[in-house]
């Protein structure tokens, strides 16, 4: 079955518009994980807008405990992913917290989320991302790149040493909001590329507006392994509760064929 790892970057955003300590990221994250969902993400931006620099370490010394109290009961280890730019910040950030993996994402100053993937067309790109993910990989983290459909550019993933992509699903969500055939048509591109990302030996991650509609659709997609989802399982669960809003997830991602 595909992972799913939930976003709490949300539930701190609602924190910090106010203030003190509610909602609870950590209370809320046991709550998530509670509900059947196989880890946690945050993607620290250097404003803290939402997830701040000590909610990376109190999730973490929060995952520690989890992870302890239910591999002794026989269970399977919930996972942390960070997410965050190539700078010097996240990289210290990242090697400070030890997550099980970094997800690493290209981003524009005064972006409100993540609207794309790498562009390797730009060789400072694979220039900058090397040395980080040498490091990363050498403290055993496992390395997500933040890439789009073009699969012709995946070789320079490889080389890099990354072990996996997170396909950016904003254009399948869009077109899919516009209509469901739309979304069908947009969809091949996705599986084109997840097909070609297996051959080179590239494991592949999802995450952007996708819910439980859209991922009807995407949780077909050939060798998925993770979805990490955020914003509209946090706006779901205002209406439905975030119990179920997680089971509703896990449901449909069961639905997904195996390729």
């Amino acid at each position: 079955m595909t992972q799913l790892s939930v976003n709490v970057n949300k539930i701190a955003t609602l924190r910090n518009s106010r203030g003190g300590s509610l909602p609870n990221v950590l209370k809320l994250s046991e709550l998530i994980l509670d509900s059947g969902a196989h880890g946690i993400t945050v993607h620290p931006r250097s404003d803290e807008r939402h997830i701040t620099k000590q909610d990376v370490f109190e999730l973490k010394d929060f995952l520690r405990t989890y992870n302890e109290k239910i591999t002794k009961l026989g269970f399977s280890k919930k996972e942390y992913n960070i997410e965050g730019e190539p700078s010097e910040r996240f990289v210290d950030l990242v090697l400070k917290a030890k997550p099980d993996q970094a997800t690493l994402v290209p981003v524009k100053p005064g972006e409100i989320t993540s609207d794309h993937g790498f562009d390797f067309r730009d060789p400072n790109t694979f220039t900058t991302l090397k040395p980080i993910v040498e490091v990363f990989r050498k403290q055993g983290i496992r390395v997500s790149l933040f890439m789009e459909t073009d699969f012709s550019v995946y070789d320079q993933v490889v080389a890099l040493g990354a072990e996996r992509i997170e396909l950016y699903t904003g254009p399948f969500a869009e077109a899919y909001d516009s209509s469901i055939e739309e979304g069908k048509k947009i969809f091949i591109n996705y599986q084109k590329a997840a097909i070609e990302a297996n051959k080179l030996g590239l494991a592949v991650n999802a995450g952007h507006d996708l819910d439980t509609n859209n991922l009807q659709i995407f949780a077909k997609l050939p060798h998925l392994e993770e979805v990490s989802i955020g914003h509209r399982l946090m706006a779901q669960s205002l209406v439905d509760g975030l119990e179920k809003t997680v089971k509703e997830y896990l449901k449909v991602l069961s639905q997904g064929n195996e390729f």
